[in-house]
This record gives structure tokens, sequence and C-alpha cells, in this order.
């Protein structure tokens, strides 16, 4: 499959397309008998047929196209390319395509390849920005969830070929490297009644914890995020600035979800380093369940 895109986990929130011509050139050479100077020729010349010849165009591949499903594992999800063939969404699949774009080759008027750095940090940014309008809901439900956007670039010999698109499809994550099956189209899910504990973030222990892991909310948890607290600046200023300022920011939203407001427990988990180069500039507070 080639190279993996970073961790889905460190997707945040947040290659150009080298189109190669080819030019073949048919020389059509002519064949021609030779004047000896003698009077009469020796025998009679042998014809000489030229035969030319065309090269047919090969025809492109056609686009991807949207709506269709797929049943990826996770390194299926987070390979740069794909062959994987759609599968019907009517049974259990993992992955929707939600958005097929044209792949921009020119970026600071540098033409790129589409396995390039900038390419890939393009579709990168493009993919994730478009899975809230095809979900629904707010920015703080696609927050809380465990949806995710993948993406995909042609291969080498299919941007060779004059495919220019990138693919955007929705996954939603079971846990660590796992996907969870879906048995229904995802457009929209995010609108529906009872979209958290489908598809909402939870824990099996406070994020705090050694033994802590992300996992679905229709899973088996004992934590639940319910609120994101955003940091300002561009640089990252620290595991320590971040979890003291959003640990306060954390007690009214749990404040208001504790059965008792009087005895209220929270958690607050600040974003690694990774994540807030990959684009995630907040963190989460969470609750205990039970």
């Amino acid at each position: 499959m080639g190279r993996r895109k970073p961790s889905i986990d460190l997707l945040g929130e947040n290659g150009s397309l080298m189109r190669r011509t080819i030019f073949v050139v048919l020389a059509l050479v002519s064949l021609s008998a030779c004047d000896s100077g003698d009077p009469e020729p020796t025998a009679d010349p042998t014809p000489t047929v030229s035969h030319s010849s065309t090269v047919a165009p090969a025809t492109a591949a056609p686009r991807p196209e949207t709506e269709l499903c797929y049943s990826f594992t996770y390194d299926d999800a987070v390979a740069p390319t794909t062959d994987v063939e759609a599968s019907s969404c009517k049974k259990e699949h993992t992955a929707v395509t939600f958005y097929v774009g044209t792949v921009d080759a020119v970026i600071d008027g540098h033409l790129f390849a589409v396995d390039s750095e900038q390419v890939r940090a393009d579709i990168a940014a493009q993919c994730p920005r478009r899975l809230g309008r095809y979900l629904g809901g707010s920015e703080e439900d696609l927050r809380l969830s465990m949806f995710r956007a993948v993406w995909f670039s042609p291969t080498i010999e299919e941007s060779d070929e004059g495919q220019d698109w990138y693919r955007c499809d929705a996954i939603v994550l079971a846990g660590d490297e796992e996907l969870a099956p879906v048995g229904r189209r995802l457009e929209g899910a995010l609108d529906e009644e009872g979209s958290t504990d489908r598809y909402g973030m939870c824990g099996t222990a406070d994020p705090e914890d050694a033994e802590f892991q992300r996992v679905i909310c229709s899973a088996e948890h004992s934590w639940r995020a319910i609120a994101t607290v955003d940091a300002a600046g561009k640089d990252y200023p620290g595991a320590g600035k971040l979890r003291s300022a959003g640990t306060d920011a954390c007690e009214d939203p749990a404040r208001a979800l504790a059965p008792d407001p009087l005895t209220v427990t929270w958690s607050y988990e600040p974003p690694t380093r990774k994540q807030w180069n990959a684009g995630q500039h907040y963190g989460i507070c969470w609750v205990p369940t039970s």
C-alpha cells in the first residue's frame, strides 16, 4: 500500500498532482531506390509499402464516486492509496466515501507530484474540514465523536495516466487501531437522536490513568467525553499549562451533568504535542459514568 498516513488519532481537525503527458512520435520512413547511373536497371524495383500506425490513448480510469461503502481494516484506512473494492452499503462496512475532489497540482507556483508532502498536506487539510458538513451536528458534536476522515489519492502510475482526484472517506473508530462496523450510510449521522450514545467518545478509565483506553460509547466504558476546551496560540504551550487552564474550564460542564452538583468529579485531557502539531488545539473534559 505504500507509506502510511499518520495514526488516525493524530489526524487533527484538519500529494499536487504531477500530470505527465507522454508524446509518442511515430516516424514514417520512406525507402527509395538509389540511382546507380546505369542506363537500364538490372532488376525491377521492389515496391516499397509504407505503413503508418497510431496509438489509441488509454481510457482513463473513472473518478471515484461518493456514497460508496467499503470494508476497510485499520491498515487500509491509513494507507495513502487503496485498491479495496466497494461493498454493499446495506451490509456492515467500515468506510463511506463522502467527497471526491480534484488535486491542485500547483502550490505556490510549483508543480508537485501526487506523493509529495505538499500535496498530501493539502489533501489532509481538505477532508477533515468537509467531514462535519457531511455528518451534520455541531463542531463540538464532531470533536466528541469517534468519527474521523481518511483520504486517498491516485498511485504514481494512475497519476501518470492523468488521474487527478482525491477521495475522502468517513470512518468510525472503535478503539485504538480498530474500526467500528456500521450498517447504514453515515450522512447526517450526528443530527440523529442517540448519535452520542452510538458514536460518542468514551473511555475505559480516567484519562489520567495509565490503563485508560479510548473507545466508542456503544462499547463498555466508565468515562465519557462531555466538552472540549480551546487553547490559544500557535506554538504548543506544554501539557502543564494546558492542564492548568483546562481543568478549571471543565468544572461547569461537569457540574451541569452531575447527579449531585455538590459532589462533582471530572478530568481534563490536554492535547499531546503530536496532536497539537496535527491540528488538535483543544483539550477534552471527561466525567465518570458510574
